[in-house]
């Protein structure tokens, strides 16, 4: 036997075992790791056996595995490197598509149900029942992804014509399936915005009971 034959042997036993531990893969990053492994095994395979369409086949696959591991390994970074810093959710942008918004519009309304979620790129936009402008790269609508009626606590108004990306609840638990990490720290990175946005309120009480109180001795 020829070392050509062994290599297409033992290449294929490798491949088989390749392409059934890929069916056995229920996250995402696993599966694109055996998929790589698999385009390259059957790679040399095709090259020694001469069988060209199914190299040229797993040519073309190979980078598109790699791609797609390094998008989902880059997307975990970026979560985690947001619940460290500045709990920004600009990693988000990729899978958002734009939405055009005009002035006295509301995008969603207090108690409706909540299915999506919102990044600011232009406008103003504010949240009617606490009368709070959210700033341009702010996320809103991201905590009724975690209630449990699923339901918008304020109202969301565009005061000033802009542009929104917006992606669906639906994506982002897709994205917490493919790859459980992303879902870790997507779910820190939402408790600690909602920590924030706690302190922000009781920091804006404090300073209305302190308003009445400074005020006082001038007005004896």
């Amino acid at each position: 036997m020829d070392t050509a034959q062994t290599i297409q042997q033992v290449g294929g036993v490798f491949a088989s075992i390749f392409v059934v531990a890929t069916y056995t893969m229920r996250t995402m990053i696993p599966l694109r790791v055996f998929g790589i492994l698999t385009n390259i095994v059957l790679i040399v395979v095709s090259y020694f056996s001469a069988h060209w369409a199914t190299l040229l086949l797993h040519a073309l696959l190979l980078p598109l595995n790699a791609y797609r591991l390094h998008q989902m390994l880059q997307l975990v970074r970026d979560v985690k490197q947001s619940v460290n810093s500045d709990l920004s959710m600009d990693w988000l942008r990729p899978f958002m598509t734009e939405r055009p918004c005009q002035a006295g519009e509301v995008l969603f309304y207090k108690d409706e149900k909540a299915e999506d979620m919102f990044y600011i790129v232009s406008g103003r936009y504010k949240l009617v029942e606490s009368g709070i402008e959210l700033p341009i790269g702010a996320i809103v609508g991201e905590l009724g992804m975690l209630s449990p009626s699923n339901k918008r606590t304020q109202t969301l108004e565009c005061i000033e014509s802009g542009l929104i990306l917006a992606v669906t609840y639906r994506q982002v638990e897709e994205l917490y399936v493919q790859n459980p990490s992303f879902g870790f720290y997507f779910l820190r990175l939402a408790s600690a915005r909602l920590f924030q946005n706690l302190a922000r309120a009781e920091a804006r009480m404090v300073e209305r009971e302190e308003r009445p109180a400074q005020a006082a001795p001038g007005t004896a």
